[in-house]
């Protein structure tokens, strides 16, 4: 169903994916407050999956512990006696410290039950990636095997003066090993150097390259890709209602020209197509080795119905290499957590990018709708979903551990310096420490979800 050019079938699945996602990643960070608030004999008073002012969907006490489900789904929380957290729980505060309150604690077992929920994140995202390679392995293209070169996705690189067809060498003076690469090191990109119908060059990058992308607003968070030759995906041809079928089209078919405008590659054939729309066209193609013409009619979207190939077909006929490794279980504990630190690294890389004003990168922060818009919107891609949440599994580590009251870095934070100092910040300055983070963490979640859908921080 598609409503308003919104397809509701995709965004209910990446809607259904995000909440798994999240809840997966909350509940376990908690339970990292909670094992080791446990493990020290604290109290723990509530265990919420999301947010629960004025009344929550599900609870239960067991024990001391009321467990339950919020209604507002923002997050979730532990709390522990004894605390200051965004319960704000004054009253409990004035009374004398108890046994079993966080406050009563030695100031190293307060630092562990705040790192707990920041360890439990990191452990997941190293086991999530090892068990990824283990049951899917992995699959890179070498950048050299490239041949046809870069497809340009975003129309900015064009004003960059990168063209179709061109192969990167390098970024930054670091050669690039696996084409997957070159997007995350474009976006931090200061030189770009080419291989353009072998003749090598430098293409010099703007500082605010992040910001203008964000600014150029494209349809897909991808910039290139690999440039395809114009053979046919697989086509059914009991369905009848493909396009790709009504117009006589069979998989591997080769299109070669368009209305006598000779095509090699997708975007030379999309170019063609596109002063076609709602037309016929004449589609000469390569069938096992007979060249045959078409009569094809061109849709609205300067489409004819052609889905490309798988990447092995691609590997077979030669566009580029698919280097595919598996792994056994032992083998992908090592890599899975060698995986986990690269992808930290390149997340704070991004991060830096966003705290620099000169690159622009603020314009493109995002809240949920951006995060709900890179899950897969078919049902069982279950790699990709994986894959998703163990980055967000890092990302939620690192987040947690930046010295802002309210988060766990705040308290981890306040505890060091207690631990160094000999001095513990009197409660009436943490109280009003929380407040001050609450504040900045609500502000900037408004922004950020501001920015998703109205673009509060674009030039219009």
């Amino acid at each position: 169903m598609t409503l308003l050019a919104i397809n509701i079938g995709n965004v209910a699945m990446q809607v259904f994916y995000l909440i798994l996602s999240l809840s997966i990643l909350v509940i376990l960070h908690e339970f990292g407050h909670y094992i080791t608030a446990k493990w020290f004999k604290c109290r723990v008073e509530k265990f919420y999956l999301f947010f629960d002012p004025w009344f929550s969907l599900v609870k239960k006490k067991v024990g001391d512990t009321e467990y339950g489900i919020g209604w507002l789904p923002l997050g979730g929380y532990v709390k522990i006696s004894g605390m200051i957290d965004e319960s704000m729980d004054k009253e409990a505060m004035q009374l004398p410290p108890k046994d079993y309150e966080f406050r009563s604690k030695p100031a190293w077992q307060r630092l562990i039950i705040m790192l707990g929920g920041i360890i439990v994140n990191v452990l997941l995202a190293f086991v999530i990636y090892a068990m990824v390679l283990f049951v899917w392995g992995s699959q890179k293209t070498p950048n050299a095997s490239v041949k046809n070169g870069i497809w340009i996705q975003d129309s900015l690189l064009y004003k960059l003066k990168l063209q179709n067809g061109d192969n990167i060498v390098s970024i930054n003076g670091k050669p690039i090993v696996y084409f997957e690469d070159i997007q995350k090191n474009l976006l931090s990109a200061k030189t770009v150097t080419i291989n353009r119908a072998g003749v090598q060059s430098d293409i010099e990058m703007p500082q605010d390259l992040v910001g203008q992308l964000v600014e150029n607003k494209p349809k897909s968070g991808m910039l290139l890709m690999e440039r395809l030759p114009t053979y046919v995906g697989e086509i059914d041809q009991k369905d009848t209602s493909f396009m790709g079928q009504k117009n006589g089209l069979q998989t591997l078919d080769k299109v070669i020209s368009i209305d006598s405008v000779p095509v090699t590659y997708f975007d030379e054939m999309q170019a063609a197509l596109s002063t076609k729309k709602n037309q016929k066209v004449n589609l000469q193609i390569l069938r096992k080795g007979d060249t045959l013409n078409l009569q094809a009619s061109v849709n609205e979207d300067g489409k004819v119905g052609i889905p490309p190939l798988t990447p092995m077909q691609y590997d077979s006929l030669g566009a580029f290499k698919i280097e595919t490794k598996k792994y056994s279980f032992f083998e992908a504990i090592p890599a899975g957590t060698s995986m986990a630190i690269n992808k930290l690294a390149d997340y704070v890389g991004q991060f830096k990018l966003i705290l620099n004003p000169k690159t622009g990168a603020y314009k493109g922060l995002g809240g949920f709708k951006a995060i709900g818009s890179i899950f897969p919107t078919q049902w069982g891609d279950w790699q990709t979903f994986w894959l998703l949440t163990g980055f967000l599994s890092i990302a939620l580590a690192f987040m947690n551990l930046l010295p802002i009251p309210a988060l766990d870095g705040g308290h981890v934070l306040f505890t060091l310096y207690e631990m160094i100092t000999r001095r513990k910040p009197s409660e009436k300055f943490l109280e009003y420490a929380q407040v001050v983070g609450m504040v900045l963490l609500l502000v900037l979640m408004v922004y950020a979800n501001g920015n998703d859908w109205f673009g509060w921080g674009r030039s219009h």
